[in-house]
């Protein structure tokens, strides 16, 4: 009978154990993880990168200019209002919005468009409209279509490289 209490006391120490070892690790899962809201974590990894690299020349850095492309993202993927025309090559996109959110659509859509042509292979074009900016796209019309402008403009590795060269100050749309 003394087995019993025995085994449960082994058993209920067993998880405090874990937890204390996670905690040793700096594996402590008990605490918030999560750094906030996305472009404030876009912000603080690119902060903590910046801080880590003993070469970051911070007469250059431009948080400020980082922020600012963030909030463009932010303004083009939430509110830009984006027309879609099927064509057999792919789609033509028109994407248009109110003059704040057209700024931001005039900085990104025509940036982003020779790096979703290098990505894919596809023929990527961009056309100045009075209210808004055209993205034509040719290649896969299935895959094209599919994704619409939004997936579109998520194609490529090249965003996180690209935020660290704002925030360094460098012009990454050379």
């Amino acid at each position: 009978m003394r087995l019993i209490p025995l085994l449960l006391a082994i058993l209920m120490a067993a998880p405090v154990a874990a937890q204390h070892a996670h905690s040793a690790t700096g594996h402590d899962m008990g605490g918030p993880q999560e750094t906030g809201q996305s472009a404030f974590a876009a912000l603080a990894e690119i902060v903590g990168i910046l801080q880590a690299d003993p070469e970051t020349d911070w007469e250059r850095v431009d948080i400020d200019g980082l922020r600012r492309h963030l909030v463009n993202m932010d303004l083009l993927t939430m509110d830009a209002v984006v027309t879609r025309m099927l064509r057999p090559e792919g789609a033509r996109f028109e994407i248009w919005g109110t003059p704040r959110i057209l700024e931001a659509i005039r900085a990104m859509v025509p940036a982003h468009a020779p790096f979703l042509e290098a990505e894919t292979g596809w023929d990527v074009v961009t056309e100045d409209l009075n209210d808004g900016v055209a993205l034509i796209v040719d290649g896969n019309a299935a895959q094209i279509q599919g994704l619409g402008f939004f997936g579109l403009m998520a194609i490529g590795a090249h965003h996180q490289e690209h935020h660290l060269m704002l925030a360094r100050g460098a012009a990454p749309h050379r």
